[in-house]
């Protein structure tokens, strides 16, 4: 992998602070094998830019995802945080007034190049804390064998869906319409057609708004019109998990499910013929849609503001935001990165989801209790769709453990 430093973006050495520096930045893996691991990611950016600044030693360690939030709250919890975390929320620690500020980080260049909407969402009490690292956003993936042997068209509304659900549970597929609310995502699948519908987990001045009817119109849909009428497979959603959803697509199973790029690399792997588009709405195109973006962020703990910024203008300049994007299929955080990725051949495939980060809804993150109203969705929501199911009282119960927490906040 070519990691090549951006000079203009670089400072010297003195521009650290006197004296040698060393420092610890600790990683998500977004690999799916030790062929691919992050860390191997990690350890070339960080050579090359070592090369560059010999006074400067950067050490990276990388963790599962299912590991690295909680090793960095061990480290901060022990009093000795590391310099940087790249992980999946900052906002408790932004509360806490932990980290540095963006703007005492990196120069003006490199921060004005995010897009808009993840920086906004990187922001506590219009301050930016987080910084965006690796994006994504949903389509509606489908099988193209299947689909032409049910000879149906992709679909672009609700009504469509439904109606190549049907067709695809007459040719035998097991997964017409694959519907994972389990305990692994069920925030996301929850908030991709509560946004088609125009709703979403909070409203137009941030305050969470979960039981809105558009929302409960959205679940409603899901639990009478798919669900109910046995077009979303064997397993009931409550227990079907991301993963082995995209397994099952990836196996030949799935007829149609959202999801992300990942899921690209999974069916070309199998030899499965997919295609995708933009995730249907009521009447057609969906009144919104939804951007996920992981974050990094910078514990001022260790007080070294000018080494830990010199290096993020490294990690953040357009060749890197490149590299990562592209060895990992995901979205770039960087219009520069962006807009490269959008002309280029070989990026044809991952051009619609850059595309649809374009005015994208985010997750809560800026909010301290988002990780607790999250977990609750996870818990709660698989049950709106169950054959005694009531989307109405479950969201309602959720957005007033949600109105309590923002409260607390």
């Amino acid at each position: 992998m070519a990691v090549v430093a951006t000079s203009s973006l670089l400072t010297g050495c003195g521009a650290t602070g006197s004296g040698d520096v060393t420092l610890k930045l600790v990683a998500a893996d977004y690999g799916d094998s030790e062929d691919n691991t992050s860390q191997k990611y990690w350890d070339a950016l960080t050579d090359a830019y070592e090369k560059d600044h010999p006074g400067v030693r950067v050490d990276v360690e990388v963790y599962s995802w299912e590991d690295v939030d909680a090793k960095v709250k061990a480290m901060v919890d022990a009093g000795d945080p590391p310099d940087m975390a790249q992980v999946g929320a900052y906002a408790d620690y932004a509360a806490a007034g932990q980290l540095y500020p963006v703007s005492q980080l990196l120069s003006v260049p490199v921060q004005a190049d995010f897009l808009g909407e993840m920086s906004r969402a990187g922001e506590v009490g219009g301050t930016q804390y987080g910084m965006p690292f690796a994006a994504s956003t949903r389509r509606l993936f489908y099988n193209k064998k299947l689909f032409a042997q049910a000879d149906i068209e992709p679909p672009k509304t609700w009504s469509q869906l439904v109606t190549a659900a049907r067709a695809l549970k007459a040719q035998g597929v097991t997964y017409p319409f694959a519907l994972p609310l389990g305990g692994e995502e069920a925030q996301a699948e929850t908030l991709i057609w509560m946004l088609s519908n125009g709703g979403g987990y909070t409203d137009n001045v941030g305050s969470y708004s979960i039981d809105t009817p558009q929302n409960v119109r959205a679940l409603n849909w899901l639990k009478d019109d798919l669900v109910g009428a046995g077009l979303t497979g064997p397993t009931a959603p409550a227990r079907l998990n991301r993963t082995p959803a995209f397994k099952a697509f990836a196996n030949g199973e799935v007829g149609m499910l959202s999801g992300h790029p990942t899921l690209m690399n999974m069916a070309k792997a199998k030899g499965v013929a997919y295609g995708d588009v933009a995730v249907p709405g009521p009447d057609g195109t969906p009144k919104s849609r939804m951007g996920v973006t992981d974050w990094m962020m910078a514990f001022k703990e260790g007080g070294h503001a000018k080494a830990v910024g010199a290096f993020l203008d490294f990690v953040y300049s357009e060749k890197n935001v490149l590299d990562f994007s592209r060895e990992y299929t995901v979205a770039p955080v960087t219009a520069s990165a962006s807009d490269e990725m959008r002309d280029a051949p070989q990026d044809k495939a991952l051009s619609p989801f850059i595309d649809e980060l374009a005015g994208a809804t985010y997750y809560p993150a800026n909010k301290t209790s988002w990780p607790e109203i999250s977990a609750e969705i996870k818990k709660q929501i698989g049950a709106t769709v169950a054959p005694n199911g009531s989307p109405a009282s479950v969201l309602g119960r959720i957005q007033n453990e949600a109105a309590a927490a923002e409260s607390a906040e």
